[in-house]
């Protein structure tokens, strides 16, 4: 007889324990959080590898012991007769889980492990087998439990839940363990003959799962390599009576199982994960938006299924309508059917205005979920009017909408700021760029639960969308905060969409969905329209120059000469695209360079220099670190060896804290003027902080 501890995902253990009694049913069970134990033979451990839909490892016990000191871990392990185990020739690795107060470095464990093992066999044959962390032989692992240490060897290799049919994934996937307990919870694996429809299937795997229980096929009858293949006293011939057995059990399913998605390419991945899985002839496949989705003639049956629930907030806002039209959907067409849906976000439920009847918190992958199961009954079908939202942002956006809509009466742009966190439990700014709408939210403090602060934003997005009328794919959401480094170049999607806005006589090109900002600051509006009226016949270079805004508006204002420079290649390929769509050509130059190193070997020389730098980097396509505020003076310092007599730097920055060195900067031969306040835009007063301006002419 063996000791076998069976491992599964977090709040699994209970369904595991049940699967367990069923594929060992004379054995006696306990169960801990994650882990199901019990004492059988070999043929036990074999059968829950073969049939085991819920089990992630199987480990079988070598030994135990106290810990109270790390010589201990050494002295339980060569405990074992390791020789007996597996042979010289094999390759093992060891993984430790657990601490104590003698062990409190896994690492440092799973090393003292490894030194009994190889201690044993150098002893016995003045050799050592080799350790392979990427394909071992032989898993070892090493659990602590407070002061216990148990020593075990994994029969299973690679965990359970992999089942060798996911060649390829969608977009968040489900793992298949998780998707067999789904179906368990359910309800629907005690009723195989009902039928089943995944309305938005991804990859394929809740489908597979289902297939294969009403099939009768063992989830591990494909997998060709096993952690006991290696082992000594594995019992071959069993395992190949229990896996022709296996084989021989398989059946026909009695019920109908769909499969839905609205993107092609994911389904045609579903389609190849169930060919390879053996199921593909059980499982309907169709192409349509879940929203649109019918039960066709089947009155009543089981909706299993793990739908989109955004880790980011800006996705999370684009399915808030989804899953609004969904309940309208499922009230119309589901009636008397049973429906789970996994989520990571209960609120995106709640959307469909239905009425659960039992919750389940599970764990896909590291991220908490929870199984959410409604009885569509008549009661729960019928449809609720939705009433307009009324709270006091819709009411302070509204007034904001009416005073920009009178000041824009005099201005030449579609570009602008509405609304900039000017009330504090609605921490936003909004910026209109043509039809869209750009929601920034900026980082809510640590002493904000994240539900709340989704919520809160979930409340902006559909007010949003009540009173302007937009469409809710023109509202685009994104999370602002501290950017440093590389981080504020970092892409938040990959669109790749563009569209064109205006502003005094000037065309961009922006981009308001992959990066935080969108290629145009808005705060410089007249910045850069003093920067085009003071541009005529004179040499201009724009320094960290973005996307080149400041760079169109002086080719516009008829500069001699217009040199770009910036360190991303993206931004100087975005730069010459704005000077293409304003049709213009002539003495324009773009650097692709980092501009503190550029500056300092540079020997031209400018009527006009336009400096805009970042608070902070430290990129590493830089040379050295920057802080604006220690580095301020050096930089001026270098731009002023190349400002011709009487030329004139715009210096800006936006650190709210900034104060430029007078002295040290009047010391280089400069008239300082500050003029932030005649350059700060009428939408950008609720916050003056973000926006410093000073002209710097040199005498």
């Amino acid at each position: 007889m063996f000791e076998f501890l069976i491992t599964t995902s977090k709040g699994m253990d209970s369904l595991l324990l049940e699967e367990i009694a069923q594929i060992c049913p004379d054995v006696a069970l306990k169960n801990k959080p994650g882990q199901v134990l019990f004492t059988g033979k070999l043929e036990d451990a074999y059968q829950v590898c073969l049939w085991s839909r819920l089990a992630n490892r199987v480990l079988i016990k070598l030994a135990e012991g106290e810990v109270n000191t790390a010589e201990d871990v050494y002295h339980i392990a060569d405990k074992v007769n390791w020789p007996t185990q597996f042979a010289m020739s094999n390759t093992f690795m060891v993984d430790f889980n657990g601490t104590n107060q003698s062990i409190n470095n896994t690492q440092f464990g799973a090393l003292k492990v490894k030194d009994a093992i190889v201690d044993q066999f150098t002893t016995f044959f003045d050799q050592r087998p080799s350790v392979s962390k990427l394909s071992p032989d032989i898993r070892i692992q090493a659990r602590m439990w407070r002061s216990i240490l148990g020593i075990y060897i994994d029969l299973s290799g690679q965990s359970l839940h992999q089942r060798h049919y996911r060649l390829k994934t969608g977009l968040a996937p489900v793992k298949e363990h998780l998707a067999s307990a789904m179906l368990i919870r359910s309800g629907w694996s005690k009723q195989k003959h009902a039928t089943l429809i995944d309305p938005m299937c991804g990859a394929g795997t809740i489908a597979i799962e289902a297939a294969m229980m009403a099939a009768n096929i063992a989830p591990g009858i494909k997998r060709t390599a096993w952690g006991f293949d290696s082992w000594k006293q594995h019992d071959s011939e069993l395992w190949n009576n229990l896996q022709s057995k296996a084989e021989q059990e398989s059946t026909q399913p009695q019920c109908v199982i769909k499969a839905n998605d609205i993107d092609g390419a994911v389904l045609s991945i579903a389609r190849e994960n169930a060919e390879t899985a053996g199921v593909s002839q059980f499982i309907e496949f169709t192409q349509q938006n879940a929203c649109e989705l019918t039960p066709g003639d089947v009155t009543t049956g089981y909706l299993v299924s793990n739908p989109p629930y955004g880790e980011r907030l800006s996705d999370t806002k684009q399915l808030v309508p989804m899953f609004q039209k969904l309940g309208i959907q499922l009230k119309q067409s589901f009636k008397e059917w049973h429906m789970s849906l996994l989520t990571s976000d209960r609120n995106l439920l709640r959307e469909m205005k239905l009425t659960s009847n039992k919750e389940y918190k599970l764990m896909n992958g590291k991220l908490e979920c929870l199984l959410v199961n409604y009885q569509l009954d008549e009661k729960n079908c019928q449809i609720r009017e939705i009433k307009p939202l009324s709270n006091d942002f819709i009411n302070r956006f509204s007034k904001n909408v009416q005073k920009t809509n009178k000041w824009l009466k005099k201005q030449n742009t579609n570009c602008y700021r509405i609304y900039d966190a000017d009330l504090p439990e609605y921490n936003v700014a909004i910026d209109q760029y043509a039809d869209h709408l750009v929601v920034q939210e900026y980082s809510a403090p640590k002493d904000v639960p994240e539900h709340k602060a989704k919520k809160r934003v979930n409340e902006i997005m559909q007010s949003l969308v009540q009173v302007t009328g937009l469409d809710s794919d023109k509202i685009v959401l994104k999370v602002r905060e501290q950017q440093k480094g590389k981080n504020q170049y970092q892409k938040v999607s990959q669109r790749k969409e563009r569209i064109e806005v205006f502003e005094n006589g000037a065309k961009f090109q922006v981009n308001l969905f992959d990066y935080l900002d969108t290629g145009l600051f808005l705060d410089h509006r007249i910045t850069r329209q003093m920067i085009q009226q003071k541009a005529k016949q004179k040499d201009v270079l724009n320094l960290f120059a973005y996307t080149g805004s400041v760079s169109v508006h002086a080719a516009l204002g008829g500069a001699k000469s217009v040199t770009t420079v910036d360190m991303s290649n993206t931004y100087i390929d975005w730069a010459k695209d704005n000077f293409s769509c304003n049709n213009l050509r002539g003495a324009y130059e773009f650097i692709q360079a980092d501009c503190l190193t550029w500056l300092k070997q540079h020997q031209g020389h400018y009527d006009l220099i336009f400096i805009d730098p970042p608070s902070f980097s430290n990129s590493k396509r830089m040379e050295s670190t920057w802080d604006v505020q220690r580095d301020h003076v050096a930089l001026i310092a270098d731009a002023v060896k190349c400002l011709n007599k009487g030329g004139e730097v715009i210096f800006s920055n936006n650190l709210r804290q900034f104060k430029i060195d007078t002295a040290q900067v009047e010391a280089l031969g400069l008239a300082i003027k500050d003029i932030s306040r005649q350059t700060l835009p009428e939408d950008f007063k609720r916050n003056p902080k973000i926006h410093h301006c000073w002209s710097l002419v040199k005498l």
